[in-house]
Formats: structure tokens, C-alpha cells, sequence
């Protein structure tokens, strides 16, 4: 029976860096009103639906100074000018999203809640219900007293 064929690797193009549509810094070369995404958020900006302006160049392109990064390890530049402050969420929203989370660290069986996301798509339950043990105290939240329902009849 022959052998199957050797994969090859993929091809790279390597594009020169004269034409690149936008322009390309190395490291620790990049103008002052550049920031990447992160950098901005640290700053407490948003690109504010503006693109990238510029391309910061990977550690490995930097020995290859005549062709253009195209890795996945670059990073997009933004110009701070334009970045806009990051919107906060409204008190509604925090508590859709903490309903959302309480959702995914509830357990349905005893109905404690975690300090972390439950497996609950594969097992359904909490691990101590699964396996039948008692949980760590300091893995859930502390149940409070339930709410007698006063009905207005």
C-alpha cells in the first residue's frame, strides 16, 4: 500500500514592506498618539468605532526589516486623539449580566451558588452533589434567610 503524501507547509507570501496599506512600527518605535487595544483600555479609552492606523510589527519581524508583518502575533495601533472614554454600564445591565452569571454558578439540586461556572451542560450539577460529598464552606456564597411572600389578599 504507497504512502499518503507529505503535507506541505502552508505558503507564506511575503509582501514588501513598501506596500503595505498601513503603516508598520517596530517595537519601542512607535509615535506617542499610538496605542494598541490593550493600552487603551488601561488608559480608560475605546477605539470609539474608529480602525487601526498603523500595525505594530512582531518580535520576529524585526529581522526581517524589508517585508511586511503578516502574523498573528502583530498588533493594531490606534490614535489616542480619536479613541473615545469606555462606556459604563447601565445598573440594568449589571444586573442582567448578574442574573446571567448567577445562572451559570447555581447549582439546580441544592441550589447554592459558587464562586465559580458550574458544569452544568456535561454533569448538571455541582460536584458535591454529583459525587456525593459535602462542599467546602469557602467555595459558595452564604445562603441568606428566604423572604416570606406577603400576599396583599
Amino acid at each position: 500500500m504507497p504512502r499518503p503524501p507529505k503535507k506541505h507547509r502552508r505558503k507564506v507570501t511575503k509582501v514588501p514592506r513598501s506596500d503595505a496599506t498601513l503603516p508598520e512600527h517596530d517595537r519601542r518605535t512607535c509615535p506617542e498618539d499610538l496605542a494598541t487595544r490593550r493600552q487603551l483600555r488601561d488608559m480608560g479609552l475605546s477605539p470609539g468605532g474608529h480602525g487601526p492606523v498603523a500595525i505594530l510589527r512582531c518580535k520576529h519581524c524585526a529581522y526581517r526589516p524589508d517585508q511586511s508583518c503578516n502574523h498573528p502575533t502583530r498588533g493594531w495601533l490606534y490614535d489616542v486623539k480619536t479613541a473615545r472614554p469606555k462606556r459604563t454600564p447601565t445598573l440594568a445591565q449589571e444586573w442582567a449580566l448578574d442574573r446571567a452569571m448567577a445562572a451559570r454558578a447555581t447549582c439546580p439540586q441544592c441550589n447554592r451558588r459558587y464562586y465559580f461556572c458550574l458544569p452544568l451542560r456535561t454533569q448538571g450539577c455541582c460536584d458535591p452533589c454529583a459525587r456525593g460529598y459535602e462542599p467546602s464552606p469557602d467555595t459558595y456564597f452564604a445562603p441568606t434567610a428566604p423572604v416570606p411572600h406577603r400576599l396583599a389578599a
